[in-house]
Formats: C-alpha cells, sequence, structure tokens
C-alpha cells in the first residue's frame, strides 16, 4: 500500500488560516461509509445523524502554550522550542529551530525578570532524541505552568499563517486535562450550547483524554504505508466513560467519535479489553497506526475535519470509509469550496 495513494490536490486558498467567529457556523460534509453517498450541511444538522442512547466520544485534552522563542545563549541568535511531551519533572521532548545549531550542550534563554533582567526561563538540550527532537531541561523560579503561560504561545500547524485571536480560540469548549501540543481539532466546532442540545435529546456524552504529540507535526516519510512507525502518545479512558461506551455497545447504539484521536483511543482501549466490542478503563500510551484494512471494533461514526495530503489521519478516516469513497469525497469538498484544516469546516462518516 503506497503512501501516494492518499494524495489529493488542494489549492492553498482553501486552506483555512482564521478560526469562524461562531464555532458552530462551519460546513459539514457527510459521507455515507457504506453507500458512498455525499451530502452538504451546515453543521448544526449533525444532531438529525445521532439519536437518543447514542454515545459521542470527545477528547478533553488541553492544549500547552507549548511554542517557546528565545534566544541562544553565547550568540543571541534566534532559538524556537516546542514543547511535545513531558518526561518527568522539568526535562521534555521537544521540537527545536534551527536545528543545526541547537545540539546536546546548547542553552536557550526566555524572558526577562523586570527586577534583575535574568532569563524567566532557561532550557539546557541533555540529548537528542528520535525523528528530529530534544530532549531539555528547564531551571526556573516560580511555578512552570505560569511561566508557560506566560512566555509561551500556542503551537499552530505551519501552514496557518495568521495571528490566533485569542488562546482560548485554539481549545475546545471542554478542554480541561493539560498536556497537548496541538488541539482535536474536530471539537473546536462545539459549543457549550450546541453540546446541551445533544443531551436533551438524549444523546450521552463521554469524554477521553488523548494528548496529541510530535507526529502529528512529522510527514509520513517512507512510501510503503505498512513500514511507518507511529509516535506514541498518552491515553486515558475513565471507568465512567467506559462503561457509559460498553452500555450503549451492548444496547446497539452507536458510538461516535469526535476526531481521530477520540477514536485512536477508543481502539486502543478495545484492543486492551478482553471481551470483544467493548473498552478497557485505563491510561497508558499508544502507538496505534490505523489504515485500510483495519476493523473497527468500537468507532461506528466519526466527526472529522479534513486532513492533509498523505497524512496518517487521512489514511484512518480512509480505513473507516473506503480510499476511494473519501478521495472521491475530497475532490467533491475541493470543487464545492470547502474550508480545509485545523481551522475549516467539518466531514461526518456515518
Amino acid at each position: 500500500m503506497q503512501v501516494d495513494w492518499f494524495d489529493y490536490d488542494l489549492p492553498d486558498s482553501l486552506i483555512a488560516q482564521t478560526p469562524l467567529k461562531d464555532r458552530t457556523a462551519s460546513r459539514l460534509l457527510t459521507l455515507n461509509k457504506t453507500t458512498g453517498v455525499v451530502d452538504h450541511k451546515a453543521f448544526p444538522a449533525l444532531i438529525d445523524y445521532m439519536e437518543a442512547g447514542d454515545v459521542l466520544v470527545l477528547n478533553d485534552t488541553r492544549v500547552l502554550p507549548a511554542r517557546l522563542f528565545g534566544v541562544k545563549s553565547g550568540t543571541g541568535s534566534k532559538a524556537e522550542l516546542l514543547l511535545l511531551k513531558q518526561l518527568e519533572g522539568d526535562r521534555w521532548e521537544a521540537l527545536v529551530r534551527p536545528g543545526k545549531r541547537l545540539k546536546t550542550g546548547a542553552v536557550i534563554l526566555f524572558g526577562e525578570a523586570e527586577a534583575d533582567g535574568k532569563p524567566l526561563l532557561t532550557a539546557t538540550i541533555e540529548e537528542e532524541s528520535d525523528m528530529g527532537g530534544r530532549v531539555v531541561r528547564f531551571s526556573y523560579e516560580g511555578i512552570f505552568p505560569e511561566l508557560l503561560d506566560r512566555l509561551g504561545q500556542m503551537p499552530l500547524p505551519p501552514y496557518i499563517k495568521e495571528q490566533l485571536p485569542e488562546k482560548e480560540r485554539y481549545q475546545t469548549v471542554y478542554a480541561r486535562n493539560e498536556g497537548s501540543a496541538a488541539a482535536p481539532t474536530a471539537g473546536l466546532h462545539f459549543t457549550e450550547a450546541y453540546l446541551n442540545r445533544l443531551e436533551q435529546k438524549g444523546i450521552q456524552l463521554a469524554y477521553i483524554t488523548l494528548h496529541v504529540g510530535l507526529g502529528t507535526f512529522r510527514p509520513v516519510s517512507v512510501d510503503d504505508v505498512e513500514t511507518h512507525e507511529m509516535h506514541e502518545e498518552f491515553y486515558e479512558v475513565s471507568e465512567e466513560a467506559a462503561a457509559r461506551i460498553n452500555a450503549a455497545k451492548a444496547g446497539g447504539h452507536k458510538v461516535i467519535a469526535v476526531g481521530t484521536t477520540s477514536a485512536r483511543t477508543l481502539e486502543t482501549a478495545a484492543r486492551n479489553c478482553q471481551q470483544s466490542g467493548q473498552v478497557e478503563a485505563g491510561s497508558g500510551w499508544t502507538g496505534i497506526f490505523i489504515y485500510p484494512g483495519y476493523t473497527f471494533q468500537i468507532v461506528d461514526a466519526l466527526l472529522t475535519n479534513f486532513h492533509l495530503p498523505k497524512s496518517t489521519l487521512l489514511m484512518l478516516i480512509s480505513a473507516l470509509a473506503g480510499r476511494e469513497q473519501v478521495l472521491a469525497a475530497y475532490r467533491e469538498a475541493v470543487d464545492q469550496e470547502y474550508r480545509f484544516f485545523s481551522f475549516g469546516d467539518a466531514m461526518f462518516i456515518y
């Protein structure tokens, strides 16, 4: 299975640069995974595809303001860190820029204290990690999350060139477990009022966690899909969420994943469960890679955004709905000038 099989043409003009003022104002392309039929709706029509007893599974990860801009000690040259994962204590896995100048032993300085002019935060590169990352150790006075909130910026994807109007617009309204390097963007379409509408219809909400890590920033660098290795990410499924999901499956109701992160978490939790078609509560690290040929155990339907060409996320939705049907739907979305990627329109596969 070749990576090139998941390519498509996308004009740059269709890459959404800014979020809509109203989170629910996006368009919704629907794809019937059985028939291949595509329809065009407004996002609020999503409720019409769900029934009482169905469970909507949402990833409640919260994005860290993880992009830090500083200077290299000794030279004063500009340096950038993107925090990906806390290892232990003040040690983090990160991406760095410029990579060629930031080797083991380099020190990066961030911000200055008003009183003495000393840096508020110092990062020392301790080692190089896989996929071009670095392991850094921070030193500082005070509380690290407060310094990060003060100094850091939201880690927007590289295809977004516009400034974010406010940090919270790159968070879901239900974000609460901090630790992600990117937003689970399918969830950006929801407001609290719309979630209330769903609950009033009898649709249950289940919150799980997957902290998006390094893999989301790295393109597939191999030609053969099966040889690609996913970067592991931390996930957690609570007892409450597992019970709600399992009850829905046992009762013949649908489990609808909001975003590929929720889908990957659910399928990981199913792998860990001895009972077929159920999920097991727990936490850990997952490197699950879903591509065509995979049989979903839990996910019946998926709300997602439009994904980059040749990406693992495009492969995942192709596993759910079929590669040819997905690419045909994408071609139609391009023809209809949908907005693509993080701040773009939504797609519902059912």
